[in-house]
């Protein structure tokens, strides 16, 4: 059975595509073949620390207290996560 034009022309653009998804991958030297879709979760981080930062700041009587809030800021997520997994006794 013979394929149509409209066939043809899928079947070029699927092929197209693959080639262009083989040579856009990154490889940073590690083995694995990097897209970059995942850098979603670093936004959302940024946001939490610097909403974290100002909270802690705006509540600091001193600069030291300053100072600890921004450490706090840095690391709210561990904290978030260790308190989630205590109340869940996991």
């Amino acid at each position: 059975m013979a394929k149509t034009s409209t066939e043809k022309k899928v079947e070029e653009a699927v092929k197209a595509v693959a080639e262009e998804c083989k040579t856009n991958k990154k490889d940073c030297g590690c083995g694995h073949k990097h897209h970059g879709h995942a850098a979603s979760g670093g936004a959302v981080y940024g946001l939490g620390l610097i909403g974290a930062a100002v909270y802690f700041i705006q509540q600091a009587d001193s600069f030291w207290m300053g100072l600890l809030g921004i450490l706090k800021a840095i690391i709210w997520p561990a904290m978030l996560v260790y308190e989630a997994l205590k109340y869940f006794k996991i």
